[in-house]
């Protein structure tokens, strides 16, 4: 089973009535909604104004894979909070962040640059899946689109990465590398940029089976869920 906690700083959603018409439940309840119903994972919500902005020792202790949605309030998750994810994802942990996620605490810690990039307002999307055989890319098309998207531009101020699987191109003619591959220690990360909050991206069946794919590959395995469970395990 694998323990997915998808963390959202949930303002936008409390604040608009225009975004709360699209997730009532909030980004967080959306994709808890149909995680939860894949038979491998255990699936829970924390959000930032919990105890320890969501992220305490005990609730990363209890997972596998972390979710993270984050636009307005990214100074606002405590520098310890941050650090200890950071922690956790070095140790096997694996970290999704999606969307505006990029400007995170987290990601900045564990990836080092200032993760900044060009954006304007809503734009069609049409992504290509340019590593087919990269797991994240199972069963998902070669192209597929979003009618409407928040537009990501190069430069993105990001290191190398392990893969691309996924890039952006923009009516506009804007290009982004929208879907990447990190390793950090023993943790794997993918960023993904779809999923601006005032369009129903997450309700999209492709970018549901990309997030599924994404948590099955990020999910510690074998040596490295034992050790961070502290199962002491034999050859």
């Amino acid at each position: 089973m694998i323990r997915v906690t998808v963390w959202n700083e949930y303002i936008h959603e409390r604040e608009f009535e225009n975004i709360r018409k699209v997730y009532p439940d909030g980004i967080h309840g959306c994709i808890r909604n149909f995680l939860e119903k894949e038979e491998d994972m255990k699936v829970r919500c924390a959000t930032l104004d919990m105890p320890d902005c969501g992220l305490s020792e005990e609730l990363l202790c209890g997972t596998d894979v972390l979710i993270w949605w984050g636009h307005a309030a990214h100074e606002k998750v405590s520098d310890e909070a941050a650090a200890r994810v950071a922690a956790h994802v070095r140790r096997g942990m694996g970290l999704i962040a999606l969307h505006s996620a990029h400007f995170c605490k987290p990601l900045k810690l564990l990836l080092g640059t200032s993760m900044t990039l060009k954006w304007k307002e809503c734009d069609r999307e049409r992504l290509f899946t340019v590593a087919p055989s990269h797991p994240i890319a199972e069963g998902i098309p070669e192209c597929f689109a979003l009618e409407k998207e928040e537009l990501y531009c190069e430069y993105f101020d990001i290191p190398k990465p392990d893969d691309i699987v996924f890039e952006g191109w923009y009516e506009s003619g804007a290009v982004f590398r929208s879907g990447v591959t990190f390793t950090r220690g023993n943790g794997r990360m993918f960023y993904f940029q779809p999923g601006h909050e005032e369009y129903p991206t997450y309700y999209e069946p492709v970018i549901r089976r990309i997030i599924m794919n994404a948590v099955r590959w990020a999910r510690p395995v074998n040596r490295l869920t034992a050790e961070r469970d502290n199962i002491q395990i034999t050859d």
